[in-house]
């Protein structure tokens, strides 16, 4: 069973920086496509970024491309959301997601497990 958690979301300041973590406690391997998505309330869930399989660039939404970078570690079964340059736009419950394909998915529904989410506060 895959169990995704999100940690690292708080209230801050717009312009600081933000580290979202995502912790995998399921018995799966670690070899995944790797995607974080955001929603606020009264609107669908939105495409942040992603990384494939064995993808190390990754992609990204236009809103956030140069700001947010994804990254990962299989080792400990970690992945994580470098937040810079925050603004009141991105206040937003933060989700990551996990796909069996190689991806990268900018389409929530290819993800088949994702965590709880964690709250993102941007005060301007």
């Amino acid at each position: 069973q895959v169990q995704l958690v999100e940690s690292g979301g708080r209230l801050v300041q717009a312009g600081a920086s933000l580290r979202l973590s995502c912790a995998d406690s399921g018995r799966t391997s670690s070899d995944y496509a790797m995607g974080w998505f955001r929603q606020t309330p009264g609107k669908e869930r939105e495409f942040v970024g992603a990384l494939g399989r064995r993808d190390i660039t990754g992609r990204y939404a236009d809103s956030v491309k140069g700001r947010f970078t994804i990254s990962r570690d299989n080792a400990k079964k970690m992945g994580y959301l470098q937040m810079n340059s925050l603004s009141s736009e991105d206040t937003a419950v933060y989700y990551c997601a996990k796909a069996s394909g190689v991806g990268p998915f900018s389409n929530p529904d290819e993800y088949h497990y994702w965590g709880q989410g964690t709250q993102v506060t941007v005060s301007s």
